[in-house]
């Protein structure tokens, strides 16, 4: 009797606390918590974030020699494409871009560009002209001339498959095109007082890349998105009138016969100066009795580069030049160089280019990693900002704190992409967000603060936020509305990354995480799910919340405060989330006594619903509570930020 009774209260019980709680239950926020897109391990990536044990990655090494002709602005080449399928299957073809085909009344570019233009509007009357193509297999196998030329896109056939696992072809080609004035501002000319300023790029058959994720990235080439290529050694020679300078990525190989005995000297001085030295002053630009070593015909410098998906160069016989020493954290030497024109020189302008270019590298190579070539070079163009390893195309007409932003910006891009091979044509924000992220600390770092940057106050951008046509950071660089573009590629991913290291992990943790990604992935291609996982792994932390909310989804951040109120002798502060997804809450507690604290509360809070109790114990008088004082992240309405409202204060 007695245990029926015991049971059968006991049911009754538990009846009435399953009834009560069933009237209390809310749908949960369980799915802003869980995975995004697919993450699992395979053996080429890993669930950590780091190329997996049979990660494997083809390799495209380049031979090229070409020759300008500045009389009717056309490049005249020859190229040896030396391939390496390390991929677990065999190709029968591979593909090539083929982008100053960009530059045609009929390429996809032109046909896809409004009529009003763009910043991406080119040059119509260029094009490659492509001949004596000849592809094999091995040293001895069968040669093939057989290709197919798409808008900007090239497929090379073989005789027989390139074997999978180091399997080894050569292409070989000739190719020549008109080089373009206005070229999409990546590339172009430049008429000075003293000659024409050519800045080369996109200007060989580049192999595309071949990857475990898509197969053969062949997207073509329109304009906003920019570049995804393999990597390789190159060894190349540029062939100008005698009068020219050349100036290229990676080192220069024939010193003795395209310099002077005085400029090899000054080159020497300038290796460790950390203050520039001119190699060509004003008073000596366009006399080639005292710059150039011979008095006619053609001079051929020659480059090399290695570790590196491509090289450009740019050619006048208007630089100004000079260079400094760049100290790296190993040791390890290399130089900021800068060309310019006399129209760009001054203390006010190019003047101080290469003191840009040394502060710039050297602060990237001590806060992520080391600069990894022997040269930095700025170039004077009528580009206004376009990056290439080694070397950049900033604007000639750029000034004092336009010229460091511009700068800065294109150095960045050394380290992504550059260094991190990521796919610009369709991840821009894993390229400009994230340089735009580490451009804000170099710039607060260079000469003790002499140019401010504001990017971590996140609320300066909130018409962008809350605007109806607004994009989201996954929009393609090529869909994306031109006027978004800024914030989808730009702004907006680098805020969230600086919102990850200010606001959710903290310096160290994301430091550390940060630093390891690009370390694991240097040289290599990483996915958008790579970065994920790289960041949770080393952080320790589960940002699906984040990845989804900032990086994949176009809602904004609400967090409120809905009510505070004395409670049992301590304070009952009542938040909400009123955004489309969760962050942590950072509470700034303000006392009568005129003392503050910090509240830190984790992005749990929200994983049952959308509001919280937060008991704050405290034996002094609050005056007031306000979330995210710093105002680093963009919530949309600061209006409930703070309690009491300040609607209300007296």
């Amino acid at each position: 009797m007695k245990n029926s009774m015991k049971w059968g209260c006991l049911g009754l019980f538990l009846f009435q606390f399953a009834h009560i709680n069933a009237q209390e239950v809310t749908p949960n926020n369980q799915s802003e918590y869980n995975p995004i897109m697919y993450r699992q391990s395979s053996v080429y990536r890993s669930a950590s974030g780091k190329p997996g044990p049979e990660y494997w990655q083809n390799t495209a090494d380049y031979k090229i020699e070409a020759t300008l002709n500045d009389q009717e602005n056309t490049l005249t080449g020859k190229v040896t494409i030396t391939y390496h399928n390390n991929s677990p299957e065999p190709l029968e073809y591979i593909w090539l871009y083929v982008e100053q085909n960009r530059f045609t009344e009929t390429s996809r570019g032109t046909l896809t560009t409004p009529i009003r233009g763009n910043r991406y509007s080119g040059d119509t009357d260029g094009g490659y002209s492509i001949s004596s193509v000849q592809a094999k297999v091995g040293k001895r196998g069968k040669a093939s001339d057989r290709y197919l030329i798409n808008d900007t896109r090239m497929q090379v056939f073989f005789a027989e498959p390139i074997p999978a696992e180091d399997g080894m072809a050569t292409v070989r080609m000739n190719f020549s095109f008109k080089i373009p004035e206005a070229g999409m501002d990546r590339m172009g000319r430049l008429e000075t007082n003293n000659g024409t300023i050519y800045s080369i790029a996109q200007w060989y058959p580049r192999v595309a890349v071949f990857d475990d994720v898509k197969g053969w990235n062949t997207e073509p080439y329109l304009g906003a998105g920019e570049f995804y290529l393999e990597y390789g050694t190159f060894d190349y020679k540029i062939t100008v009138p005698y009068n020219h300078i050349v100036v290229a990525s990676g080192e220069l190989e024939n010193p003795k016969e395209v310099l002077t005995a005085t400029e090899i000297d000054r080159m020497e001085k300038a290796s460790k100066s950390d203050d520039r030295v001119y190699i060509i002053t004003p008073d000596e630009v366009n006399n080639p009795s005292v710059t150039r070593p011979v008095s006619s015909g053609m001079v051929t410098w020659h480059f090399s580069m290695e570790h590196t998906r491509d090289v450009s160069f740019a050619t006048s016989k208007a630089f100004i030049w000079d260079a400094a020493k760049i100290d790296l954290p190993s040791g390890k030497k290399a130089m900021a160089q800068s060309v310019y024109p006399k129209e760009s020189s001054g203390n006010n302008a190019w003047g101080r280019s290469t003191e840009y270019v040394k502060g710039s590298i050297e602060n990237y190579s001590n806060q992520w990693f080391e600069y990894p070539y022997p040269n930095a070079i700025n170039v004077a163009s009528n580009v206004g900002g376009m990056e290439y390893p080694g070397i950049v195309f900033c604007g000639s007409d750029s000034r004092g704190r336009g010229l460091w932003d511009v700068t800065d910006h294109e150095f960045g891009h050394i380290w992504f992409p550059m260094i991190v091979g990521s796919n610009e044509r369709l991840y821009p924000w894993m390229d400009e967000g994230f340089n735009t992220f580490i451009n804000h600390y170099s710039t607060l770092a260079f000469n003790n603060g002499e140019y401010p940057s504001d990017l971590n106050k996140g609320r300066q951008h909130l018409g962008y936020y809350t605007k109806k046509d607004r994009e989201g950071i996954d929009t393609y660089p090529d869909i994306a509305n031109t006027s978004n573009l800024a914030y989808t590629a730009y702004y907006k991913p680098a805020l969230g990354l600086i919102m990850l290291r200010e606001y959710i992990l903290g310096p160290e943790r994301f430091d550390y995480a940060f630093k390891d990604y690009i370390k694991s992935w240097a040289y290599k291609h990483p996915q958008p799910s790579d970065f994920f996982n790289a960041m949770e792994s080393a952080a320790g932390e589960n940002l699906n919340w984040f990845w989804r909310g900032w990086f994949y989804g176009n809602g904004n951040i609400d967090l409120a405060i809905s009510q505070v109120q004395q409670f049992q002798g301590a304070y009952l502060v009542v938040l909400e989330n009123r955004g489309d997804f969760p962050m942590p809450v950072k509470l700034k507690v303000t006392y009568t006594d005129g003392t503050d604290e910090m509240k830190e509360l984790p992005v749990e809070i929200w994983e049952r619903g959308d509001s919280w109790n937060y008991l704050l114990k405290t034996k002094k008088v609050v005056e007031s509570v306000e979330i995210d004082p710093d105002k680093i992240t963009p919530d949309v309405n600061s209006s409930n930020d703070v309690w009491p409202s300040t609607i209300y204060k007296k």
